[in-house]
């Protein structure tokens, strides 16, 4: 079966045919830098890793481009609220986020571009449209520059919407516009603004409008034409629509097939700062919830349709994450890790179905089940077969429980041994109580345990432990 993908610009499930026979070419647009990220966030992240991996499982070398928005209204706001640099809060909130992807096993992009590294590239786009007639200059002396969205007939096409029906553009004052839906390029600079907040340009000191920032990085890094774009669903109109616009106005064909995720809401709305509803990894560790646990959660659904958070919904998929993952450790302790095996044809099928994730994750729980009816009847050889298949699944979705990103690497590997040693000092202890039967001494360090979240089995192999509720 043929990969197939949804497309926004024809709204419908398209066969993915590459533009270049075994390569992927992939922008994702990533955060603008005036905050740390949300859970909200953080889905985007998954769900085109998880794409990237299906890719690559499917023997595509891809090129995945994932940028910054470090310049921006918001990040300016923030910059005079906070009496500290742009740059600074957007480089705070960047290491933020690399440390939220790493802790979440989002493999790093092929490059992740900032906007302020690429002035010149949008200066030469914005010149493009202004020779053919798509863009023009302010005339208003404040340096601005605009896309006339009147000049370009297909304006609206992602999106669905008639350019009649549209609101105006409310990313700059209009007294410079030749229309209220046009839209800013570049933008001049304002006294009220951070004195450093600026470059000089052909139209005056200013800095990019947002949009055009993308098609310039997306030019930079992938060319003239590529093959997935993507993004929150909230991102289709305006940003993708004027990305699409100016950069098929200024001669690049731009994106093949536009790829948008579902939001993550909470109580029934976007989650989102300037609502502050937002909840941060270090909210839902406080729940007991671990990153692999939440990364789960994000991919138990599709990842087209909306997520409305709620802790019972996270903590239900935290204990069926723990079913497997316990399936895992339990076969590795029979038969050995083993390496990874071939995938069963309907979770392919599944994944080549845009991503089905849900549907392939009940392919995964039947072969558990297969799993865990052969570790019970000791048949070491479909044990074997299917702890293989379960994390070569749990690969592709970066959950499998014995990946070194769960297991060890840096700060979270020396943790790690130093709870193993702690935790193997208190089963000796229990061992010593039981060996004398003062059965209340083993029962106590058991409970101890367990309070802090930390489960003992007893096993024909000896004790087994595990973060985590007892299923």
């Amino acid at each position: 079966m043929t990969l197939r993908l949804y497309d926004t610009a024809t709204r419908t499930v398209r066969d993915f045919v590459p533009r270049e026979a075994g390569k992927v070419g992939v922008y994702l647009c990533g955060l603008t830098l005036q905050a740390p990220p949300h859970i909200g966030h953080l889905r985007s992240g998954v769900n085109y890793d998880v794409l990237r991996r299906w890719l690559v499982a499917s023997g595509f070398e891809v090129t995945f481009i994932r940028n910054l928005t470090d310049i921006d209204d918001k990040i300016l706001v923030k910059a005079m609220e906070q009496g500290r640099p742009f740059w600074s809060i957007a480089y705070a909130n960047e290491q933020i986020l690399a440390e939220s992807y790493r802790a979440l096993n989002v493999l790093s992009p092929t490059y992740e571009p900032r906007a302020t590294g690429h002035i010149p590239e949008m200066h030469e786009l914005i010149a493009r449209l202004i020779e053919t007639g798509h863009a023009y200059p302010a005339t208003d002396g404040s340096g601005d520059v605009y896309f006339d969205v009147a000049s370009w007939p297909a304006y609206g096409s992602l999106s669905g919407q008639s350019p009649e029906d549209m609101q105006p553009a409310g990313d700059a004052p209009e007294r410079g516009k030749r229309d209220p839906r046009d839209f800013a390029l570049w933008k001049g600079v304002k006294p009220d603004e951070p004195a450093d907040a600026y470059w000089p340009s052909p139209w005056g000191r200013g800095r990019p409008g947002w949009h055009i920032e993308c098609s310039a990085m997306c030019w930079r890094y992938l060319g003239a034409e590529f093959d997935i774009h993507g993004g929150g669903l909230d991102l289709t109109f305006p940003h993708h629509e004027n990305e699409l616009a100016q950069s098929q106005a200024a001669g690049l064909p731009f994106a093949r097939y536009w790829v948008h995720h579902g939001l993550l809401g909470i109580g029934g709305t976007k989650m989102g700062k300037s609502l502050g509803n937002t909840l941060d990894l270090e909210y839902v560790a406080s729940l007991g919830v671990r990153p692999v646990e939440l990364r789960y959660y994000y991919v138990a659904a599709h990842y087209r349709s909306r997520i409305d958070y709620s802790e019972d919904a996270l903590r239900e998929a935290a204990v069926a994450y723990r079913r497997i993952e316990g399936f895992v450790q339990r076969a590795a302790e029979r038969v050995g890790a083993g390496a990874l095996g071939e995938l069963p044809p309907g979770f392919v099928a599944a994944m080549d179905d845009d991503l089905n994730t849900s549907a392939a994750l009940a392919v995964l729980h039947e072969v558990v089940r297969d799993g865990n009816t052969a570790l019970n009847a000791g048949d070491d050889v479909t044990v074997r077969t299917a702890l293989a298949a379960t994390r070569s699944m749990l690969d592709i979705l970066g959950v499998d429980p014995l990946d070194p990103a769960w297991t060890g690497g840096g700060r979270a590997s020396d943790l790690r041994g130093v709870v193993d040693s702690l935790i193997a000092l208190a089963l000796e202890q229990r061992a010593q109580a039981r060996s004398r039967k003062d059965w209340a001494a083993a029962d106590a360090v058991r409970d101890q345990l367990k309070q802090a979240g930390v489960v003992v089995e007893d096993t024909p192999q000896g004790p087994r432990w595990t973060i985590g509720e007892q299923d």
